[in-house]
């Protein structure tokens, strides 16, 4: 017991939470990204950077010019989104119809595979398109096209599958008979395995 007049000593019920600090862009799908992992802030911040402090257990997004919170999100693995219902935007964003804009008039195959991938996976897809975007820089919108026009005519509506593709097997066309495109058929089925993901975690 403590002695009559000395201070009893307490302690925190939890533990004092220590945050790494940074600055962080918000990009097109209006989140800020964490080590590889995508996090959401309300409408309206597109293009502006924001404050971002991380845990092993918490994401917290700050307004910089005031320093009220945001966001708080549960840490995500690598690759994985994080955004709240109330922060998808209601109808596309201009910035993003511009990027589908962009799709299109690269080529018909890239700008419908593209649309297919923002339909099906909202702001969680854009990476995938500025991906599909980046790979024709890197082998020619011209295969690019080609590659777009195999995923569509095999029904996957994935950057992975383009990528493949193209690093696999650039030359060939949807008329060849090929081992590859039986292997792609199966990299199809692999992809629509593990991309069943919850609505606010679609990878």
């Amino acid at each position: 017991m403590p002695k009559k007049n000395q201070p009893c000593c307490r302690f925190p019920l939890e533990p004092f939470r220590y945050y790494q600090h940074g600055k962080r862009g918000v990009n097109l799908d209006g989140c800020v990204e964490v080590d590889a992992a995508y996090y959401g802030l309300p409408p309206g911040w597109i293009g502006r950077e924001v404050n971002v402090q991380w845990d092993e257990l918490y994401v917290r997004i700050l307004d910089p010019q005031n320093g009220l919170l945001l966001r708080e999100h549960v840490r995500q693995k690598r690759g994985w989104y994080r955004i709240k219902k109330e922060d998808r935007p209601q109808h596309m964003p201009l910035q993003v119809s511009q990027l589908l804009w962009r799709a299109g008039r690269a080529g018909s195959h890239i700008g419908t595979l593209c649309h297919l991938i923002y339909s099906q996976l909202g702001e969680a897809g854009i990476r995938r398109i500025l991906g599909v975007l980046s790979l024709a820089k890197k082998f020619g919108t011209a295969a690019v096209e080609d590659a777009c026009a195999a995923a569509l005519e095999m029904g996957v509506h994935e950057y992975r599958f383009v990528r493949r593709y193209l690093e696999r097997a650039p030359q060939l066309t949807l008329r060849q008979v090929d081992p590859l495109i039986r292997e792609l058929v199966h990299y199809r089925d692999l992809i629509n395995l593990r991309t069943q993901e919850p609505e606010d975690e679609p990878h």
